[in-house]
């Protein structure tokens, strides 16, 4: 089959050598032609999983059009900021009904929406759409470290597609049809990473850590529940064990980023200094329009936006977690 992977970061690159290892002809799209040149010439992604050879059936190109041309199926990988942008070069230049998989993990700044909503506002209603998402490290993926995902979607077939397409014996595919539930689970968990990081940075230990994963799951499930997903979804692939991974691995940009942040680094410095996009430097602000919406408290989200974006003192925001007021664990 051919399928084409929009977006060369460290997961679409993971992605498509998963795919190339299922023995599918990939097209790689990066958005530097030069990026594009040293993955084809050299089998090796120069930015990012540097040290992974990729397999000879990834063909990589700054072209959309020709990264899309004849692909029976799309997975789009780009940072969830891109998501609208991408979707508006995608259109017409694929087939009505060929499949897509979003693997971006955001909520889009402003309108609050899923990145699933973008496209169909984008794209239009009935395309056949999915999203992927779980406790998936790209650094440990490429290498086929056994793994385990989620994809989502409205359609069951669509599902079942997308879960023989990407499934091999070291990356076993679930299926779910709480779309939203998925994709909220994938924004949020970011949030509570980087609160992890900033944590451990101020020298906190592993009694502290379980307590922001715990409580940054119920926060998880209560805003999953009142936009109308499936509460049980935080307590899979998608929630649980993302929110493990992300939270406890050295592999995490999110974490490593709120140790840099207990430290004092900036996000567009650690964003440079690293080439790696912070999801959840974004998510924790475009989460509040969810908050909002549903009329849902996030203390810990509303506490790690203060700290990147509005120069808080990491020290004095423990202190504001720490002295609210006590309420039931399940409320």
């Amino acid at each position: 089959m051919n399928v084409a992977v929009i977006g060369a970061g460290s997961w679409g690159t993971a992605l498509a050598q998963i795919l190339a290892e299922g023995g599918h002809d990939v097209r790689l799209w990066a958005r530097r032609g030069e990026l594009a040149r040293t993955i084809n010439e050299e089998h090796r992604n120069p930015d990012y999983l540097t040290d992974a050879t990729l397999s000879a059936h990834i063909m990589a190109t700054s072209d959309m059009g020709e990264a899309l041309s004849g692909a029976s199926a799309v997975a789009v990988v780009t940072p969830s900021k891109y998501v609208r942008d991408t979707a508006q070069q995608m259109l017409g230049l694929i087939g009505y009904d060929t499949p897509i998989v979003l693997c971006m993990k955001g909520v889009e700044a402003g309108t609050g929406m899923l990145p699933i909503e973008v496209f169909r506002d984008e794209l239009g209603p009935g395309k056949p759409l999915a999203v992927l998402s779980g406790p998936n490290h790209a650094e440990e993926c490429v290498r086929f470290v056994p793994a385990a995902t989620v994809v989502a979607s409205d359609d069951t077939d669509v599902a079942l597609f997308f879960q023989e397409l990407f499934s091999s014996p070291a990356f076993r595919v679930y299926t779910s049809d709480d779309v939203l539930g998925v994709e909220l689970c994938a924004a949020f968990k970011n949030v509570i990473a980087i609160a992890i990081g900033v944590s451990y940075g101020l020298g906190f230990g592993d009694n502290t850590a379980a307590m922001l994963m715990t409580r940054g799951q119920a926060e998880m499930s209560r805003l999953v529940a009142a936009a109308g997903g499936n509460p049980m979804t935080c307590m899979g692939l998608a929630g649980t064990g993302d929110l493990i991974a992300t939270c406890m691995s050295r592999h995490s940009r999110n974490r490593t980023f709120g140790e840099a942040l207990a430290g004092g680094e900036a996000i567009d410095h650690y964003e440079a200094r690293t080439h790696m996009v912070v999801e959840g430097a974004r998510a924790c602000k475009t989460l509040a329009t969810l908050s909002i919406r549903y009329d849902v408290e996030l203390p810990i989200t509303d506490v790690v936006r203060s700290l990147v974006w509005e120069g808080a003192d990491p020290r004095e925001a423990a202190s504001m977690l720490a002295f609210r007021s006590l309420k039931p664990e399940f409320y």
